[in-house]
Protein backbone atom coordinates (compact mmCIF):
# COMPACT_ATOMS: atom_id res chain seq x y z
CA UNK A 1 0.00 0.00 0.00
CA UNK A 2 3.04 2.42 0.62
CA UNK A 3 4.28 1.36 -2.74
CA UNK A 4 1.06 2.78 -4.32
CA UNK A 5 1.05 5.45 -2.40
CA UNK A 6 3.98 7.07 -3.22
CA UNK A 7 3.66 6.27 -7.22
CA UNK A 8 0.23 8.38 -6.52
CA UNK A 9 2.28 10.86 -5.05
CA UNK A 10 5.23 10.94 -7.49
CA UNK A 11 2.25 11.59 -10.32
CA UNK A 12 0.57 14.35 -8.87
CA UNK A 13 4.12 15.82 -8.34
CA UNK A 14 5.13 15.53 -11.73
CA UNK A 15 1.50 16.44 -13.08
CA UNK A 16 1.93 19.52 -10.82
CA UNK A 17 5.43 20.73 -12.18
CA UNK A 18 4.42 19.96 -15.51
CA UNK A 19 1.72 22.64 -15.29
CA UNK A 20 3.42 25.13 -13.47
CA UNK A 21 6.00 24.96 -16.25
CA UNK A 22 3.52 25.18 -18.78
CA UNK A 23 1.74 28.24 -17.13
CA UNK A 24 5.57 29.81 -17.12
CA UNK A 25 5.90 29.21 -20.50
CA UNK A 26 2.72 30.77 -21.72
CA UNK A 27 4.13 33.96 -19.17
CA UNK A 28 7.02 33.94 -21.70
CA UNK A 29 5.60 33.72 -25.23
CA UNK A 30 3.10 36.48 -23.71
CA UNK A 31 5.74 39.11 -22.81
CA UNK A 32 9.51 37.23 -24.24
CA UNK A 33 10.45 37.71 -27.81
CA UNK A 34 8.03 35.91 -30.26
CA UNK A 35 4.89 38.69 -29.67
CA UNK A 36 7.94 41.26 -29.22
CA UNK A 37 9.16 40.80 -32.30
CA UNK A 38 5.28 40.59 -33.69
CA UNK A 39 5.19 44.25 -32.08
CA UNK A 40 8.07 45.46 -33.55
CA UNK A 41 7.42 44.24 -37.24
CA UNK A 42 3.88 45.39 -36.76
CA UNK A 43 5.52 48.77 -36.04
CA UNK A 44 8.04 49.00 -38.85
CA UNK A 45 5.06 47.98 -40.97
CA UNK A 46 3.28 51.34 -39.62
CA UNK A 47 6.40 53.28 -40.62
CA UNK A 48 6.43 51.76 -43.75
CA UNK A 49 2.92 52.73 -44.39
CA UNK A 50 3.17 56.21 -43.26
CA UNK A 51 6.43 56.42 -45.39
CA UNK A 52 4.63 55.30 -48.44
CA UNK A 53 1.43 57.71 -47.80
CA UNK A 54 4.35 60.61 -47.02
CA UNK A 55 5.87 59.41 -50.61
CA UNK A 56 2.72 58.99 -52.43
CA UNK A 57 1.53 62.52 -51.32
CA UNK A 58 4.85 64.03 -52.72
CA UNK A 59 4.43 61.89 -56.21
CA UNK A 60 0.77 63.38 -56.36
CA UNK A 61 1.61 67.04 -55.92
CA UNK A 62 0.48 68.77 -58.89
CA UNK A 63 3.11 69.54 -61.63
CA UNK A 64 3.66 71.58 -64.16
CA UNK A 65 0.82 70.61 -66.79
CA UNK A 66 1.03 71.50 -70.52
CA UNK A 67 -2.10 71.49 -70.68
CA UNK A 68 -3.63 74.16 -68.28
CA UNK A 69 -0.52 76.33 -70.49
CA UNK A 70 -2.66 75.40 -73.39
CA UNK A 71 -5.88 76.68 -72.15
CA UNK A 72 -4.83 79.14 -71.05
CA UNK A 73 -3.10 80.93 -73.94
CA UNK A 74 -5.84 80.27 -76.20
CA UNK A 75 -7.95 81.82 -74.06
CA UNK A 76 -5.88 85.26 -73.03
CA UNK A 77 -2.57 85.55 -74.60
CA UNK A 78 0.27 85.66 -72.41
CA UNK A 79 -1.33 83.98 -69.81
CA UNK A 80 -0.19 80.96 -70.98
CA UNK A 81 3.42 82.41 -70.71
CA UNK A 82 3.13 83.47 -67.08
CA UNK A 83 2.01 79.74 -66.32
CA UNK A 84 5.48 78.83 -67.62
CA UNK A 85 6.89 81.87 -65.77
CA UNK A 86 7.76 83.27 -68.55
CA UNK A 87 7.13 87.10 -67.94
CA UNK A 88 9.27 88.33 -70.48
CA UNK A 89 7.47 86.95 -73.31
CA UNK A 90 4.34 88.65 -72.16
CA UNK A 91 5.01 92.48 -74.15
CA UNK A 92 6.23 90.23 -76.99
CA UNK A 93 3.13 88.13 -77.18
CA UNK A 94 0.92 91.61 -77.11
CA UNK A 95 3.92 93.12 -79.71
CA UNK A 96 3.09 90.43 -82.46
CA UNK A 97 -0.51 90.78 -81.90
CA UNK A 98 -0.94 94.52 -82.02
CA UNK A 99 1.12 94.75 -85.67
CA UNK A 100 -2.23 92.82 -87.34
CA UNK A 101 -4.84 94.51 -85.41
CA UNK A 102 -3.37 97.77 -85.96
CA UNK A 103 -3.34 97.20 -89.59
CA UNK A 104 -7.05 95.88 -89.71
CA UNK A 105 -8.22 99.17 -88.45
CA UNK A 106 -6.28 101.24 -90.83
CA UNK A 107 -7.15 99.49 -94.02
CA UNK A 108 -10.77 99.00 -92.74
CA UNK A 109 -11.03 102.34 -92.35
CA UNK A 110 -9.70 103.35 -95.71
CA UNK A 111 -11.72 100.76 -96.90
CA UNK A 112 -14.60 102.61 -95.95
CA UNK A 113 -13.25 105.78 -97.00
CA UNK A 114 -12.28 104.77 -100.87
CA UNK A 115 -15.59 102.61 -101.04
CA UNK A 116 -17.64 105.65 -99.97
CA UNK A 117 -15.71 107.67 -102.31
CA UNK A 118 -16.84 105.62 -105.67
CA UNK A 119 -19.79 104.99 -104.59
CA UNK A 120 -20.29 109.01 -104.27
CA UNK A 121 -18.74 109.73 -108.05
CA UNK A 122 -20.22 106.80 -109.34
CA UNK A 123 -23.70 108.15 -108.93
CA UNK A 124 -22.32 111.59 -109.77
CA UNK A 125 -20.99 110.19 -112.69
CA UNK A 126 -24.91 107.77 -113.43
CA UNK A 127 -27.53 109.32 -115.41
CA UNK A 128 -29.27 110.50 -112.64
CA UNK A 129 -26.49 112.41 -111.25
CA UNK A 130 -26.77 112.66 -107.76
CA UNK A 131 -24.02 114.62 -106.50
CA UNK A 132 -24.98 114.90 -102.77
CA UNK A 133 -22.52 112.93 -101.25
CA UNK A 134 -19.51 114.66 -103.59
CA UNK A 135 -19.24 116.90 -100.60
CA UNK A 136 -19.17 114.23 -97.98
CA UNK A 137 -15.61 112.66 -99.49
CA UNK A 138 -12.99 112.60 -97.77
CA UNK A 139 -10.28 115.48 -98.74
CA UNK A 140 -7.47 113.66 -99.54
CA UNK A 141 -9.34 111.51 -102.46
CA UNK A 142 -11.48 114.18 -103.90
CA UNK A 143 -8.63 114.31 -106.58
CA UNK A 144 -8.74 110.73 -107.40
CA UNK A 145 -10.63 109.17 -110.17
CA UNK A 146 -13.21 106.92 -109.99
CA UNK A 147 -11.23 103.86 -111.45
CA UNK A 148 -8.48 104.99 -108.89
CA UNK A 149 -11.16 104.81 -105.82
CA UNK A 150 -11.97 101.62 -107.16
CA UNK A 151 -8.53 99.99 -107.34
CA UNK A 152 -7.31 101.68 -104.29
CA UNK A 153 -11.25 99.70 -102.39
CA UNK A 154 -10.17 96.69 -103.58
CA UNK A 155 -6.38 97.10 -101.96
CA UNK A 156 -7.42 98.04 -98.69
CA UNK A 157 -10.08 95.63 -98.92
CA UNK A 158 -7.47 92.90 -99.47
CA UNK A 159 -5.23 94.24 -96.68
CA UNK A 160 -8.10 93.90 -93.76
CA UNK A 161 -8.87 90.03 -94.80
CA UNK A 162 -5.35 89.33 -94.87
CA UNK A 163 -4.70 91.33 -91.22
CA UNK A 164 -7.18 89.07 -89.81
CA UNK A 165 -5.25 86.39 -90.86
CA UNK A 166 -2.17 87.63 -89.78
CA UNK A 167 -3.90 88.09 -86.32
CA UNK A 168 -5.16 84.48 -86.01
CA UNK A 169 -1.91 83.32 -87.33
CA UNK A 170 0.21 85.14 -84.33
CA UNK A 171 -2.80 84.04 -81.53
CA UNK A 172 -1.93 80.63 -82.70
CA UNK A 173 2.01 81.02 -82.89
CA UNK A 174 1.88 82.21 -79.22
CA UNK A 175 -0.56 79.19 -77.98
CA UNK A 176 2.11 77.16 -79.95
CA UNK A 177 5.10 78.72 -77.65
CA UNK A 178 3.19 78.34 -73.93
CA UNK A 179 2.77 74.53 -75.13
CA UNK A 180 6.17 73.44 -76.36
CA UNK A 181 7.88 75.52 -73.54
CA UNK A 182 5.36 73.93 -70.95
CA UNK A 183 6.62 70.41 -72.21
CA UNK A 184 10.22 71.41 -72.04
CA UNK A 185 10.21 72.47 -68.22
CA UNK A 186 9.53 68.28 -67.53
CA UNK A 187 12.36 67.82 -70.22
CA UNK A 188 15.01 65.54 -67.86
CA UNK A 189 18.17 67.20 -67.75
CA UNK A 190 19.62 65.82 -64.16
CA UNK A 191 22.74 63.48 -63.62
CA UNK A 192 20.82 61.00 -64.76
CA UNK A 193 21.47 60.92 -68.13
CA UNK A 194 23.69 58.22 -69.32
CA UNK A 195 24.84 56.03 -72.02
CA UNK A 196 26.19 52.54 -71.60
CA UNK A 197 27.97 50.31 -73.97
CA UNK A 198 27.86 46.43 -72.63
CA UNK A 199 28.31 43.16 -73.97
CA UNK A 200 25.36 40.64 -75.73
CA UNK A 201 24.72 37.51 -76.72
CA UNK A 202 22.50 36.64 -79.58
CA UNK A 203 20.83 33.09 -78.88
CA UNK A 204 19.50 32.80 -82.95
CA UNK A 205 23.31 33.13 -84.28
CA UNK A 206 24.86 32.16 -81.29
CA UNK A 207 27.77 35.43 -81.68
CA UNK A 208 28.62 37.78 -79.44
CA UNK A 209 27.62 41.83 -80.21
CA UNK A 210 27.53 45.00 -78.26
CA UNK A 211 24.59 46.75 -77.29
CA UNK A 212 24.14 49.97 -76.54
CA UNK A 213 22.12 51.21 -73.46
CA UNK A 214 20.96 54.96 -73.52
CA UNK A 215 18.72 55.99 -70.37
CA UNK A 216 17.03 59.29 -71.16
CA UNK A 217 14.85 59.35 -67.90
CA UNK A 218 13.95 56.90 -64.86
CA UNK A 219 10.57 55.87 -65.22
CA UNK A 220 10.62 55.69 -60.98
CA UNK A 221 11.29 59.20 -60.99
CA UNK A 222 8.40 60.59 -63.70
CA UNK A 223 6.65 63.75 -62.15
CA UNK A 224 3.33 62.52 -62.28
CA UNK A 225 0.87 64.88 -63.19
CA UNK A 226 -2.83 66.18 -62.07
CA UNK A 227 -5.64 67.28 -63.83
Amino acid sequence: MKLYRLLILLFVFVGSVSAVRAQDEKKSLATGSLFGASRKDSAITQKDTAENKVSAKKDTVAKHNPRIATKRSALIPGWGQAYNKEYWKIPIVYGILAIPAGLYFYNNSYYKKTKFAYEALFKAASPAKDSSDLALIDPQLKNLSITSLQSYRNSFRRDRDYSILWFLLAWGLQVADATVFAHLKQFDVSNDLSMELAPTFNPNTRTPGLGLTLNLKNPSRKPALTR
